[in-house]
């Protein structure tokens, strides 16, 4: 019985070229990853040694991908932006409005806190032109309008009020919270957000 004849070489050089660039996305999302998580614990002045060693990989790899502080920062940033964005549909395609609201609003509680340790470097980075400034705030209140829109349609969220309005609430939340050190009152803050979005018989529908 004849030995298998070897791949072309063409086909080895393909699976050769595609296996390095699995594992460096692999890396890049571990370091982003363990980044978020250094960054909402303590700041952005973390060690990135730690960084590294946390995301499994060594220093070197980390310094490949982003090869200073500042891109690591945006990186992580522009990451949970995203995440913040397309979570709202995705919570939509499975839970009711309310439920999905409340989802979401937690999930974007965790990117405020994660962006609460970053703001230094991320105010110096748009002020100086080092980092590109982002357009959060349409994404964010496209995320909201999102979720008002279905709610609205399924007369479980009021329909007599705006995605500016919801995200003006959750800055009043996360602001008061902040300065009074209270970050464990968030969640019955939002609960109370959640409330307040519901329908209600003496409350004028929209249009009216």
């Amino acid at each position: 019985m004849s030995p298998p004849e070897p791949p072309p070489s063409g086909a080895r050089t393909t699976a050769a070229a595609r296996a390095p660039r699995a594992d460096a996305k692999r890396n890049r999302e571990k370091l982003i990853a363990a980044a978020r998580d250094a960054f909402t614990a303590t700041d952005d002045t973390v060690a990135l040694e730690s960084v590294a060693r946390d995301a499994g990989v060594g220093i070197g790899t980390l310094y490949r991908h982003f090869p200073t502080r500042e891109a690591l920062v945006e990186a992580v940033y522009a990451t949970e932006i995203d995440d913040v964005a397309a979570t709202a549909p995705a919570l939509l395609a499975e839970l009711p409005p309310e439920a999905a609201l409340r989802a979401w609003m937690k999930r974007y509680a965790a990117f405020v806190a994660t962006k609460r340790g970053m703001i230094t470097t991320l105010r110096a980075g748009w002020e100086s032109g080092s980092m590109a400034t982002p357009v959060t705030r349409e994404r964010v209140n496209g995320a909201i309008a999102l979720i008002l829109a279905e709610g609205a349609r399924t007369g479980t969220l009021r329909a007599d009020v705006t995605a500016q309005d919801v995200s003006a609430m959750l800055l009043g939340v996360f602001l008061s919270t902040t300065a009074s050190g209270e970050q464990e009152r968030t969640g019955a803050l939002l609960e109370l957000v959640v409330d307040a979005l519901r329908p209600h018989p003496d409350r004028p529908r929209a249009g009216q």
